[in-house]
């Protein structure tokens, strides 16, 4: 007999917030059967940020999310790519 996956519970916190120029959507869910939140946050580019740590409650994944953005800020949830640049001067000197 196959058994259902539980449900998931979205928290009334989860909201799309644009602050700083940096559009983001926050997401606090828990599984119908687990009282723990968990916290995500997805940017515009739909690249997903899942927190490691899961909360007692919907309000202190919430207070988590606004403690981060106090101390990273906003663009902290924006794509970073490492960009190598290369050494300026003549490039026939390059082996």
């Amino acid at each position: 007999m196959q058994e259902n996956e539980p449900n998931l519970v979205t928290s009334e916190l989860s909201i799309d917030i644009t602050e700083n120029g940096v559009t983001i959507e926050l997401c606090i869910y828990r599984l119908e059967d687990s009282p723990e939140w968990s916290l995500e946050v997805v940017n515009s580019n739909g690249t997903s940020i899942v927190w490691d740590d899961t909360f007692g409650t919907d309000t202190a994944a919430h207070e988590e999310f606004r403690r981060t953005v106090a101390e990273e800020g906003m663009a902290s949830f924006l794509d970073e790519f490492n960009v190598v640049k290369f050494p300026a001067g003549d490039p026939s000197t390059r082996h």
